[in-house]
């Protein structure tokens, strides 16, 4: 897919698109991804690193890891503070299938599709606005996490 991801809302010519990690050619299918992506996307960095120890499939864990990832290069590269960061993008793309095949009685075979997935997860600060709404909610809570 060329262009833009439409989940990553950052439409803007020359806006800043946020902190990136990419996890290239990982022999797991992007389908497998996709649902534990979906549950990450748009939290704050604590919420989602919670989010992805309660998984217990190992989309989870690489995803855990790709996390970490992410929001290193974000407080190493760009000096952006942690508990301001939220999770502005993620997505799962196909990488080139492999394919393979397996022999088959009387002469026959059968095609085996090896899949795999490049994923991606953008990172950014959250805005004023944001960071208003997050301090509402926990108050409503009862909490005083900011």
């Amino acid at each position: 897919m060329t262009g833009p991801k439409l989940n990553e809302a950052n439409r803007v010519a020359g806006a800043p698109g946020g902190v990136k990690a990419q996890l290239r050619w990982v022999r797991m299918s992007a389908s497998k991804f996709r649902p534990v992506l979906n549950q990450v996307r748009g939290l704050d960095v604590v919420s989602a690193r919670e989010v992805l120890s309660l998984h217990s499939v190992e989309a989870a864990r690489i995803l855990q890891k790709l996390l970490k990832s992410a929001v290193a290069n974000a407080l190493h590269n760009n000096s952006l503070d942690e508990e301001t960061l939220y999770v502005k993008a993620c997505f799962a793309d196909e990488s080139p299938t492999i394919k393979r095949f397996r022999t088959r009685a009387k002469g026959r075979s059968n095609i085996r599709l090896r899949r795999g997935a490049h994923i991606t997860i953008v990172v950014d600060t959250m805005t004023d606005k944001m960071l208003a709404i997050r301090a509402q909610s926990a108050e409503a809570k009862g909490g005083t996490k900011v």
